[in-house]
């Protein structure tokens, strides 16, 4: 045997070791059981990959993002054993990690019941408990067509082989270059198990993972297209410890309770109905009340900001989106057309910008006017797939609150990190305060303009966005194709993750429309613009609020700020004469006038999320007071009427977060 001199990298230490031809990648980490691959010249190896002679050696960590992505694969590929040795017939689609977890597709003659998941989470169970040895061996495609002949779906994937998408999952099957397949083996006999057509890389044996869990299942069209059979899905999480998998089961639980689709149908704010259609909400006059002053004060601030309001049609001729180039490169987001005029298509309008762009070119414009900012709560409509419309944050009608800023290049940055300190200070105002940004940069395959145009759009983003002082993250490939963007990425109450704002800079699309303004010389000049919506959408935005405050909104966005309950029916009279001036002060405020209890009208305000009980009794009539009962249970009693006024318009007006 000769030796093999390595590397083991470790963050910023470096170890050179000789070793002895055949060593693996396991062997170099002897006793770190939290070592579950190995990473070399960029790529990730099973450990017991062979290590080479000059070859630099990272070990992966079972709790690092490669390292959970493996854990979850090769839970997965446990899942997909179980389900085929339970029901035989089954045949297998793809089980890529996701976020927090992985599925695994398959073709079946039924769905799949809750007590079969229970049955297949038994099964994984044994199977993880036999140690099963994940084993990795290069295929021919001959040979592999061979083996997996009565797989339909993974044949299909080998025809794929070098062109798989990892939108669906394929790349994590066949990938490019070599093919392979990984076998699960007998602990003691070596004998195969079950194997499946897979890139890898694995953990070593079932025994690596450490906690699963099923959560549910669902159906799922082969590859994620309508035209393909549809397939039943299994979801499952799993994690590097139990205590981290409870703590996972906890957070979910958690998300639940907040999920705005429940909440806005216990408080009666939205619904989406069958009879409009999926993803169309309607806005319940409680919700009605949440979403007219979300959108008042952002009225107020951009005003304030020097904002100017402009209204444009749902519909366009379908010529307006030739020019901004939606037609070539958004129009599978977008409604098919309407033929209203004879041979003259309409479109219902996926964006607001181009609308913007003819308010911008109705008349002649001076460096005078400049920055010109034009504002719209404009509603759009996007073509989303059923699979991925979900309640009111991701629909397909909806309404931005759509900004769009013409400037010269000489006031760009300036109006940039003007732009962006708005976005982040309104946000605080509604009580998001916790935010990173993200820096999305051109696709190489979708973009239009020069590359010059884009480096320095791209680098002036990034210099505004570094100003904030945030952490900012990379996106690459994310941007839409006229230009670059910054993306605002907020975490709610329960440290989730949305995005909110965006601010994107586009030399591109003023070019498209010859727009031009004057200069203070007399040449004309083309504008910068800068698209700009802070909300995402009014929709969304409200769905985020909703979880963030798990329905108990803060005063002065509750659609009831105070309800009074009366100790008994001689006290009712009272307690209107007070609402009746809360409301003249502009406040919101009602009377539970109802036959209950008083006891069960508390509850019912308490279920309602409502900030403020106003209770009254003899002794508040007698004295020309009443009592405060909080959210959380306390009480002040004794409040003078006047005083008790000006305490909720204080807290309304101060938009304190109670």
């Amino acid at each position: 045997m000769s030796d093999v001199r390595v590397i083991i990298q470790r963050d910023s230490e470096r170890e050179e070791r000789v070793v002895t031809t055949g060593t693996t990648a396991a062997d170099l980490f002897p006793g770190e059981r939290t070592v579950v691959a190995a990473r070399i010249a960029g790529e990730l190896k099973d450990l017991a990959y062979q290590v080479a002679d000059g070859e630099t050696v990272e070990p992966v960590e079972i709790s690092s993002e490669d390292g959970l992505n493996i854990l979850r694969h090769s839970t997965a590929h446990v899942m997909a054993q179980a389900v085929q040795e339970l029901f035989p017939e089954a045949k297998l689609g793809i089980g890529p990690p996701v976020r927090d977890g992985f599925y695994y597709d398959f073709d079946v003659e039924r769905p799949f019941t809750p007590d079969d998941l229970k049955a297949v989470e038994k099964k994984m169970q044994e199977i993880q408990k036999r140690g099963q040895r994940f084993s990795r061996r290069v295929v021919s495609d001959e040979a592999a067509r061979e083996e997996l002949a009565d797989e339909p779906y993974k044949l299909e994937l080998i025809g794929l082989k070098g062109s798989a998408s990892s939108e669906d999952g394929a790349d994590v099957e066949v990938g490019g270059g070599e093919l392979t397949i990984y076998d699960n083996l007998d602990a003691k006999t070596g004998e195969l198990c079950w194997k499946d057509l897979c890139r890898g890389p694995h953990l070593p044996t079932t025994r690596n993972i450490p906690a699963f869990k099923l959560m549910r299942n669902a159906a799922a069209y082969w590859r994620g297209s309508e035209k393909n059979p549809m397939l039943q899905r299994i979801y499952g999480t799993a994690w590097p410890s139990k205590d981290e998998l409870k703590a996972h089961l906890d957070f979910l639980a958690e998300a639940e309770k907040r999920d705005h689709r429940k909440l806005g149908a216990e408080l009666d704010l939205f619904s989406i109905p069958e009879q409009i259609g999926s993803g169309l909400a309607v806005f319940h006059p409680k919700g009605g009340i949440i979403r007219r002053v979300m959108e008042d004060y952002s009225r107020r601030r951009h005003e304030e900001e020097g904002y100017e309001f402009v209204y444009t049609p749902h519909a366009t001729k379908g010529k307006l989106f030739e020019t901004s180039g939606h037609l070539d490169w958004y129009a599978d987001g977008m409604y098919p057309p309407m033929q209203l005029d004879e041979g003259v298509d309409y479109y219902l309008k996926p964006m607001n910008c181009p609308m913007h762009n003819l308010v911008f070119d109705a008349r002649g414009r001076s460096y005078r006017e400049l920055p010109l900012r034009l504002f719209e709560f404009g509603t759009v409509y996007r073509y989303e797939k059923s699979g991925v419309v979900h309640g009111l944050t991701r629909a397909r009608g909806f309404t931005q609150d759509d900004a769009h800023i013409y400037c010269t290049k000489e006031q760009m940055a300036e109006e940039l990190d003007r732009t962006l300190t708005f976005v982040l200070n309104l946000l605080r105002d509604y009580g998001l305060n916790d935010f990173y940004l993200e820096l999305s940069t051109k696709d190489p395959e979708k973009f239009v303009g020069s590359d010059e145009v884009w480096e320095e759009a791209t680098e002036t983003l990034r210099a505004v966005a570094e100003k904030q002082g945030l952490e900012l993250v990379a996106d690459p490939g994310g941007a839409a194709f006229y230009g670059p963007k910054i993306s605002v990425q907020a975490r709610d109450a329960i440290g989730r993750t949305w995005q909110m704002s965006t601010v994107q800079l586009d030399f591109n699309l003023p070019a498209r429309f010859d727009l031009e303004y004057t200069a203070a010389d007399g040449s004309k000049q083309q504008p910068v613009m800068i698209h700009r919506a802070l909300f995402g959408s009014i929709e969304r935005f409200f769905a985020v609020l909703l979880e963030h405050y798990a329905g108990a909104m803060p005063p002065w966005l509750a659609p009831v700020q105070a309800v009074g309950i009366p100790v008994g029916d001689a006290h009712v009279d009272y307690l209107r004469e007070f609402a009746a001036e809360a409301r003249r002060k502009g406040l919101r405020v009602e009377v539970d006038a109802s036959s209950d209890r008083m006891q069960k009208k508390i509850r019912n305000q308490q279920k309602q999320k409502v900030p403020f009980m106003i209770i009254v009794g003899d002794d508040d009539m007698s004295g020309g007071t009443v009592s405060f009962r909080y959210r959380d249970g306390s009480q002040e009693n004794g409040v003078p009427r006047d005083q008790a006024l000006r305490k909720l318009v204080d807290v309304v007006e101060s938009r304190a977060q109670v």
